[in-house]
């Protein structure tokens, strides 16, 4: 009986996932929502002592299985619809590196997605910066797909929500670029 009610609920959460995703791209055009994803793996914590942002081999960086995951990421968001997105990153070189290979569209920097790891002091000044940033965006562009690759402080800062590596949060926002609500989406399994 047990296994039963268990596949059962593995059945509905795996049918409920499913679905939702299959209005992704539908939410990612209506101008109320966007796509926050966290950088793929970056092996280690944190950056360096000294490293710089115009020095990407100073930081951080994407290794294989990161490079595979955001090849993966890029594969599933094609698969559900996506394609032509307006990509903004963080400075960072892992950032950079996971929006290009995602491979949704030109990658642009925007410096409100940048990590405030090392000071979290710019916390509330940031994130309403990336409020700013995300209203303009959205009236600007109120029809294409928004994704934004991040840091894990600046999504957990702007939705609550802690991610893994390669996850990504689809974020309904409001008429001012502030978080409403979320669905979570986990990074895809790069070997599929």
């Amino acid at each position: 009986m047990q296994k039963i009610i268990r596949a059962s609920l593995i059945f509905l959460f795996s049918f409920s996932i499913s679905s939702y995703a299959a209005n992704l791209s539908k939410d990612l055009k209506d101008g109320q929502h966007i796509l926050m994803m966290r950088h793929a793996d970056a092996p280690g914590f944190g950056d360096p002592p000294g490293y710089q942002l115009d020095q990407c081999s100073s930081q951080r960086n994407l290794g294989d299985l990161g490079k595979k995951q955001s090849v993966a990421i890029g594969k599933w968001l094609s698969s559900q619809g996506i394609n032509g997105a307006m990509v903004f990153s963080s400075p960072w070189c892992r950032c950079i590196d996971t929006a290009k290979l995602i491979n949704q569209g030109p990658v642009n920097i925007e410096k409100s997605l940048g990590s405030f790891f090392d000071d979290m002091s710019l916390e509330k000044s940031q994130t309403r910066q990336l409020s700013v940033f995300i209203k303009n965006t959205l009236k600007q562009y109120p029809n294409k797909p928004l994704i934004l690759v991040t840091h894990h402080v600046n999504i957990q800062a702007y939705t609550g929500k802690i991610v893994n590596v390669g996850d990504m949060v689809l974020v309904k926002v409001n008429a001012d670029g502030q978080y409403h609500s979320h669905q979570y989406f986990p990074s895809p399994n790069p070997s599929n």
